[in-house]
């Protein structure tokens, strides 16, 4: 395997990397940085945690002419979180190399800071959609210097409906500019981004065995919508998570358990859209530092999300697609580490979790905890057999045959097993 400096990264950001524990290029840099340094147009189909960010970071900053204070790289990202996290990315890149400027550009911050920083040199920017068309607009930014484009998380700024800005960005740019396209997935409406936009692209696939990570162990916890709030407690209190990111569906639910977490005496803050931008900065700084062991947030709000420590994701709430799935788990298990990821379902969540194992090619271990997600009592038919029962007899009534009636007695499917946890103790709240 190559290294950085093979790759042809320069010694002084080759020095950086290694302080930072960084010193074999994952697949997705590997045959990225080439192909980006010889200046060809790059499409790259990669899942979270592949290290993409520093695949189109490193190129980028070997092109960097210091001397010219036009803006010569613009990175599109789709949330404001991820547009700081490839920020600092930077920043942490640019430690031993002299003169090079990076700014972000997102809705909720300071317009009139922007505009100052913007009239200085700013060799790259890392923006959003919405707030770089303002500058736009405003006539702050001038876009016809940009030499290197970066279009990221594409299947992500589809889904928040960012293409038509995406495209009114890209029409201020000249054609001869470098573009380089990262998603996870590949829908008709990227493909045709691609092609109206890319010359002779080099596609740059890297596929997995798994869609998830090999290193988190993921777990299925059945209850009732009722009895979610008491399972995940539960769960917090046995295994005492270092930082935890909690997944719910919709603001409110955030919001909501937000507010029960605070009030039982957990360490929290929450991340949703309905929080100022200086609230969400604030909450991130403090997961980051660990000065809150746990972080409630949307898919929206945690996109791009990268802190390093978080040993555990519960999915509150159980994703509706396979890539928010692979998203939420992705947050930890990261850079090598271990990491488990638990996915609270009722009733009604067994089709989405059956997509999910589709999706992912991968059966996973349900559990229960009576007592706590189901009620204790010997006569309780836990609904995935109750479903997976009506199925059978779905079946067994269309080939004509007689269906054997359900006994409530009947044993858990081998890979579920009920979880030996119900007499944990608990201790105090915030346990390293």
């Amino acid at each position: 395997m190559l290294n950085f400096l093979q790759l042809g990264i320069r010694k002084e950001i080759n020095h950086t990397l290694k302080s930072l524990g960084i010193g074999t290029p994952t697949s997705i840099q590997e045959r990225t940085i080439p192909s980006v340094l010889e200046g060809k147009d790059v499409i790259a189909k990669a899942q979270t945690g592949t290290g993409k960010t520093l695949a189109f970071v490193l190129p980028i900053l070997e092109k960097i002419d210091v001397n010219n204070s036009d803006v010569q790289a613009l990175i599109l990202t789709p949330t404001r979180e991820l547009a700081l996290q490839i920020s600092k990315e930077i920043k942490k890149m640019i430690e031993n190399l002299e003169g090079v400027k990076v700014l972000s550009v997102y809705g909720g911050q300071d317009v009139a800071n922007q505009l100052k920083k913007l009239k200085g040199a700013q060799h790259i920017v890392v923006a959003t959609p919405g707030r770089l068309l303002d500058h736009i607009r405003r006539g702050t930014i001038d876009l016809s210097t940009v030499e290197r484009l970066v279009i990221d998380e594409a299947d992500q700024m589809l889904l928040m409906g960012f293409l038509p800005e995406v495209d009114d960005i890209i029409s201020e740019t000249f054609p001869s500019r470098q573009t380089m396209l990262f998603s996870a997935t590949m829908p008709t409406e990227i493909q045709s981004l691609a092609k109206k936009y890319m010359v002779k692209p080099e596609f740059i696939e890297i596929k997995a065995k798994k869609v998830t990570v090999e290193e988190i162990k993921q777990v299925v916890i059945e209850t009732t919508d009722r009895r979610k709030q008491a399972t995940l407690f539960h769960l917090i209190d046995e295994h005492r998570p270092f930082l935890a990111i909690i997944f719910c569906r919709t603001k409110a639910r955030a919001n909501k358990l937000y507010e029960a977490l605070i009030a039982n005496g957990y360490e929290a803050d929450e991340l949703h859209g309905d929080l100022p931008q200086s609230k969400r900065e604030k909450a991130m700084k403090r997961f980051r530092e660990a000065k809150t062991q746990f972080l409630v947030a949307t898919d929206v709000a945690a996109r791009g999300l990268d802190v390093e420590g978080v040993t555990h994701v519960y999915n509150y709430d159980i994703p509706h697609d396979v890539e928010s799935y692979v998203h939420r788990i992705g947050r930890t298990g990261r850079a090598g580490g271990d990491g488990v990821a638990f996915t609270l379902i009722d009733p009604k969540d067994m089709e989405f979790l059956r997509m999910i194992e589709k999706g992912i090619n991968q059966k996973l271990d349900i559990q229960v905890i009576k007592g706590v997600s189901i009620p204790d009592r010997d006569d309780y038919q836990r609904a995935s057999e109750q479903i997976k029962e009506n199925k059978r007899s779905e079946g067994n009534r269309r080939d004509g045959r007689k269906t054997a009636p359900y006994s409530s007695n009947r044993k858990p499917n081998d890979r579920r097993s009920k979880s030996n946890s119900s007499d944990t103790t608990k201790g105090r709240r915030r346990s390293r």
